[in-house]
């Protein structure tokens, strides 16, 4: 794969984009080392936008870089999950009641359940999927709140990419997708928010069981 010459930014986007994706389509695996030269060879580009890819990247989770072994595709245990997870299910139902109590639009939720209904793949899934959650939180009225469930969107996208590979279970997910917009649609903003409470707990212990 090569890149057209082009300003340090967009390259550094490509190359972020690109990784990101390999990651959640398990090209790159967890725990996989990332050496910068070789992906300056493989996207065609010099080190800089590779080196700042990889720092964005290890911010919002997706690797690790270590003083002694580099930098490496994140590896999702129990641990990771259930600290991801812990702090969604704290958050994420509050940031949709008050979403639902504002009467926010919710179509982008509904587009991006559509997308992930017709993905071709568990990484465009996972993405949508991230969509269809932020989409319930963004217009929550609390831009605090959601720059932290922000925070979170990769690693989730991870986690959930790397349980259904174990364990498909995307179509079930997808089910209680669409219940909860159901009920957030129709206003009920305290079964929306439990719904969802029950949705983030359910996949968590269905993928990571104590």
């Amino acid at each position: 794969m090569t890149f057209a010459p082009g300003p340090i930014p967009s390259r550094t986007q490509y190359v972020q984009e690109a990784i990101k994706h390999a990651v959640l389509t398990g090209k790159l695996t967890p725990g996989q080392p990332l050496v910068e030269a070789d992906l300056a060879a493989q996207f065609g580009v010099s080190k800089t936008p590779v080196r700042e890819a990889l720092k964005t990247l290890a911010g919002s989770g997706l690797v690790v870089m270590s003083q002694y072994k580099g930098v490496t595709v994140r590896t999702v245990d129990a641990t990771m999950a259930r600290e991801v997870y812990d702090v969604r299910l704290l958050l994420e139902p509050e940031a949709l009641r008050r979403t639902v109590a504002l009467e926010a639009s919710l179509q982008t939720a509904a587009e991006a359940l559509e997308r992930a209904e017709s993905a071709p793949d568990a990484a465009d899934r996972s993405l949508a999927n991230r969509d269809f959650h932020r989409a319930l939180y963004l217009s929550c009225g609390n831009p605090l709140l959601s720059r932290m469930l922000d925070d979170l969107r990769d690693q989730a996208a991870l986690v959930s990419t790397v349980a259904w590979s174990a364990n498909p279970s995307w179509e079930r997910e997808a089910g209680e997708h669409r219940e909860i917009l159901r009920l957030a649609t129709a206003g009920d903003a305290e079964a929306a928010g439990a719904a969802l409470h029950d949705h983030i707990a359910s996949f968590l212990a269905r993928a990571f069981p104590a």
